[in-house]
């Protein structure tokens, strides 16, 4: 890619922030664990703004089920690998991006292989209750700066969106039931850790069904979910991410 077309894609971003502010964004190392609903739309924000360094964690492949709210989901994509989706879409918005997709499941047995603390960030958007905690609390004993998202299911009002550090989550039952399990077992976040959540929690209406390209995937849905709502908390965790490059 010549250096005036590379230029001209981070224009705007540079007109807001300036040429130094946008080349610190550049130089950030990120690691997002979770590409589904919320972190496919996270990564595309932060890619878009300048980000250039991008290891996307995620083990699951793109099911028909995912196409009503996750970025990386098409009629096209159904099957792959969803990091891999993932990586070859955000090569078409900056093709020098350094983006690592990693197949994978986060849990105690596999932590160690990711070397958190090699990132100035880590956001978290994975949706397991054990291994969203043990994310959090390694993730919070490294230098590097810690992002989670709490659920995204059961909502349909944009404007409930809020930010508040961990222990101040109100109203959000994955919020409820982090705290809960830490409380129990001793243990707590050695940073503070802002999270991204919405009071509201609605009930479904319509009745479930396992597509098989779930059970293929060891993936059925619980909960209905919504494209604006997992979107706008996605972008908002990359809004949280580039507003912290600007204050540094």
């Amino acid at each position: 890619m010549n250096q005036d077309l590379q230029k001209s894609l981070f224009n705007r971003t540079e007109l807001l922030l300036g040429a130094d502010t946008l080349r610190r964004i550049g130089e950030q190392r990120v690691i997002l664990f979770g590409v589904g609903g919320v972190g496919g739309w996270c990564a595309e924000a932060l890619v878009r703004s300048g980000l250039r360094h991008l290891t996307i964690v995620d083990a699951d492949r793109v099911s028909a089920t995912n196409v009503n709210r996750q970025r990386v989901a098409t009629v096209r994509t159904i099957g792959q690998v969803k990091v891999d989706a993932l990586r070859e879409m955000l090569l078409e918005i900056n093709p020098e991006a350094d983006i690592h997709a990693v197949q994978a499941v986060y849990h105690d047995d596999t932590a160690e292989g990711f070397h958190l603390a090699e990132y100035d960030y880590v956001i978290d958007a994975i949706d397991s209750l054990k291994d969203k905690a043990s994310l959090l609390l390694r993730a919070s004993e490294t230098p590097a700066k810690v992002f989670s998202s709490m659920g995204a299911a059961l909502k349909l009002d944009p404007t409930g969106i809020r930010v508040a550090e961990f222990w101040e989550v109100r109203g959000c039952p994955l919020g409820a039931a982090l705290r809960k399990k830490m409380r129990r077992e001793g243990k707590a976040p050695a940073q503070k850790i802002l999270c991204v959540y919405d009071e509201e929690v609605l009930q479904n209406k319509g009745e479930e069904t396992a597509l098989r390209e779930d059970l293929a995937f060891n993936k059925v849905s619980h909960n209905g979910t919504l494209a604006h709502i997992t979107a706008l908390f996605g972008f908002t965790l990359a809004g949280l991410v580039i507003q912290d490059i600007c204050r540094g």
